[in-house]
C-alpha cells in the first residue's frame, strides 16, 4: 500500500483498511485543471494539505467540482521534490477525532505542484502561464505571517527585497517579490481580475499582503521595471486582498498516527526533515474542528467553496470573527494552557484538561473575563466557539498537540491575545480592569515560565520567542524564594509593547507582582498558587 497512483490502483486493500479515496477521475480532474485552473495557493504545508486541499476533494468526491486545486511552495523546495513529486501529488489526511475515532482519507486534489523558484524555468514558467488564465479566480497562501515581511526583525530591508526592488520582475529572489512578479504576469496578459487570499492565521491578513506587493509594484515603476498602470491594477477593483479568519489545529505528523498508517500496511512513511529543518511526511494529522471565514470579494467570481464548508461575509464581520478567536475565545485560552503547562510538566495539551486548576483559569479566562467584551460576528457564537474549545477540542486526548509549541513567541502574542480585553475594560464605564484576576495571573504566570524552571524546580527549554535573549537577562538573578523582585521585573511590567498595555498605568501592576511573589515562593509554589486562587 504505497501513497501513489499505482499505490491507490487497488482500491480494495484500502477500503478494507477504512480509508476513503478519491471518487472521481484523478486523470480527468488533472487535465481540467491544467487547461482552466481556478484556484492556486502558495504553501505546501501541512495545513494546506489538512485543510485547502481536503475542501476541494470534499466538493470533487460530491461532484461539485470538476478541477482541483494547484500549489506552489517558495521557502522549502524540497517539499515539492520529495513530499508531492515522491507521491504524484496525493498524501493522506488522519482526522483524529475527540470519541477516538480517526477518518482516514487519501487526498488526491492537487493537479499540480510546483517550486516557487525563479530560477527554475519550467516551473517558473508554469506558474506564469496559470497566472495569465482567464479561469484563475484566486490565489490563498499559507506563509506564516513573516513571509510577508520585507524587513528582518530591526525595520532592515531583507537583502533579497533590496535586490529585487532594483532588478524588477523578472527573476526575483524574495518570496513576494515573486508572487508580485507573478501578479505582474497576469496584469501584463491583459489586466485579467483575481481575488488574492491571505489565509495566514494573522490579523487583517489581506493588508499584509496589500502592503508587501504594492511595495514591489510602487518600487519597479519607479525604478523603470515595471508598467506604470500595475500600481493602478493592484489599487483596481480588478484586485482584492480580502480579509480572512482561519483555525485548525495541525500539528506536525506524529508517530504515533504513522504507527497507525503502518499497522494498517501503508508503506514508506518515513518523515523527511528538509535541508531548511522543515518536517514532512506523507500524511497529515489534524483535528476535526475547522474554521475559514473570508471575505466575500471576488472580482474574478469564484466556486461555490461554503459547500465545502468554507464561510464568506464582510470584511466588518471577518475582523469581528478574527478579534473573537485571537483576543477571546481561543488564542488566550491557549497561551493559559502553554505558560501553565510547561511549568507543571505536562507535555501533551489535551492531559492539562483533566487538571481541575488549569480547566478553571481557561474556563474563567474565557467565560469570565473574556466573553463580557466580545463582538458578536453572529456568523459563530462567541459562547458556543469557547464550549467547543474547551469541550471537544482541547481535551482531545488523540491531538499530539504540545504546550512547548504553543508556547512559542509567547511575548509576541500577550499583547493582542490579553491586551486587548484590558483596554475593553478600561474603555467601558460598567467594567472595572481590577475585576480582572485570572488575567494577571497569566501574566505573573509567563514571567515566572521565564525562570525556565518547573514546579518542582526542574530546567527545562524555553519555546522560541525573539524576545528570550532581552527578557531573560533580567529574570535569569531571580531565585526561587525570593521576596524583594518588584523592581528587577519593573522594566517588564511597564512594556507595553510586550502586554499592550504599561501594568502600572493599567493599575495592575501590583496585582501581577503579588501573583508573581507567589509563584516563586519555592517548589510547589505554582501548583499552591494556582489552588489558592483558581
Amino acid at each position: 500500500m504505497k501513497v501513489d497512483l499505482q499505490g491507490i490502483a487497488d482500491r480494495k486493500q484500502w477500503e478494507d483498511k477504512g480509508y476513503h479515496l478519491p471518487e472521481y477521475d484523478i486523470g480527468q480532474m488533472r487535465e481540467a485543471t491544467k487547461e482552466n485552473p481556478f484556484w492556486i495557493h502558495f504553501g505546501a504545508g501541512n495545513l494546506f494539505r489538512a485543510f485547502h486541499a481536503a475542501i476541494v476533494e470534499k466538493m470533487l468526491n460530491e461532484g461539485k467540482l470538476d478541477r482541483g486545486l494547484i500549489v506552489a511552495e517558495g521557502f522549502d523546495y524540497e517539499i515539492v521534490e520529495k513530499m508531492y513529486d515522491t507521491h504524484d501529488n496525493l498524501g493522506i489526511a488522519v482526522t483524529l477525532k475527540a470519541d477516538g475515532t480517526i477518518d482516514k482519507r487519501v487526498i488526491g486534489s492537487v493537479a499540480e505542484a510546483h517550486p516557487l523558484d525563479s530560477g527554475n524555468e519550467t516551473a517558473y514558467g508554469r506558474l506564469k502561464e496559470i497566472f495569465e488564465k482567464d479561469s484563475l479566480q484566486m490565489v490563498t497562501f499559507t506563509i506564516t505571517e513573516k513571509g510577508y515581511s520585507l524587513t528582518n526583525a530591526k525595520g532592515e530591508q531583507l537583502p533579497d527585497v533590496a535586490a529585487d526592488f532594483t532588478a524588477g520582475p523578472e527573476r526575483p529572489a524574495s518570496y513576494m517579490g515573486k508572487v508580485s512578479s507573478l501578479l505582474y504576469a497576469r496584469y501584463c496578459a491583459g489586466a485579467k481580475p483575481i481575488a488574492m487570499v491571505s489565509t495566514d492565521n494573522c490579523s487583517h491578513n489581506g493588508d499584509k499582503l496589500y502592503v508587501a506587493v504594492s511595495a514591489f509594484a510602487r518600487a519597479w515603476m519607479e525604478n523603470g521595471k515595471a508598467d506604470a498602470g500595475f500600481m493602478e491594477y493592484i489599487d483596481s477593483e480588478k484586485v482584492s486582498f480580502t480579509w480572512s479568519m482561519i483555525d485548525k489545529i495541525t500539528p506536525r505528523p506524529d508517530a504515533s498516527v504513522e504507527a497507525i498508517l503502518r499497522k494498517d500496511g501503508v508503506e514508506e512513511l518515513e518523515p523527511v526533515v528538509t535541508s531548511k529543518n522543515t518536517y514532512v511526511a506523507p500524511f497529515v494529522n489534524a483535528e476535526e474542528t475547522e474554521y475559514l471565514v473570508i471575505e466575500n470579494d471576488f472580482p474574478n467570481g469564484r466556486q461555490k467553496l461554503e459547500e465545502g464548508g468554507v464561510m464568506f461575509t464582510d470584511r466588518t464581520t471577518v475582523d469581528k470573527v478574527e478579534k473573537m478567536k485571537v483576543c477571546t475565545c481561543l488564542n488566550p485560552l491557549h497561551t493559559c494552557l502553554a505558560i501553565f503547562g510547561c511549568l507543571l510538566g505536562y507535555r501533551k495539551i489535551s492531559d492539562e484538561m483533566k487538571d481541575r486548576e488549569l480547566v478553571k483559569l481557561v474556563e474563567t479566562v474565557g467565560y469570565k473575563e473574556g466573553l463580557p467584551v466580545v463582538v458578536d460576528p453572529i456568523i459563530l457564537s462567541p459562547k458556543e466557539f469557547i464550549d467547543t474549545v474547551l469541550k471537544v477540542r482541547v481535551p482531545n486526548p488523540f491531538m499530539p498537540d504540545t504546550p512547548q509549541r504553543i508556547a512559542t513567541d509567547t511575548s509576541q502574542k500577550l499583547a493582542i491575545r490579553f491586551g486587548e480585553t484590558i483596554k475593553a475594560y478600561a474603555a467601558d464605564e460598567n467594567l472595572k480592569v481590577d475585576d480582572l484576576q485570572m488575567i494577571p495571573l497569566v501574566f505573573a504566570g509567563w514571567m515566572r515560565y521565564l525562570m525556565a524552571v518547573d514546579d518542582e524546580r526542574k530546567h527545562f527549554e524555553l519555546s522560541p520567542d525573539p524576545l528570550l535573549a532581552e527578557i531573560c537577562p533580567q529574570i535569569e538573578g531571580i531565585r526561587l524564594g525570593d521576596t524583594d523582585v518588584e523592581d528587577v521585573i519593573r522594566p517588564i511590567m511597564e512594556n507595553a509593547k510586550i502586554f499592550g498595555v504599561n501594568l502600572y498605568e493599567a493599575g495592575m501592576a501590583d496585582k501581577v507582582c503579588g501573583y508573581f511573589k507567589e509563584l516563586i515562593a519555592g517548589p510547589g509554589a505554582v501548583r499552591s498558587t494556582l489552588q489558592k486562587y483558581v
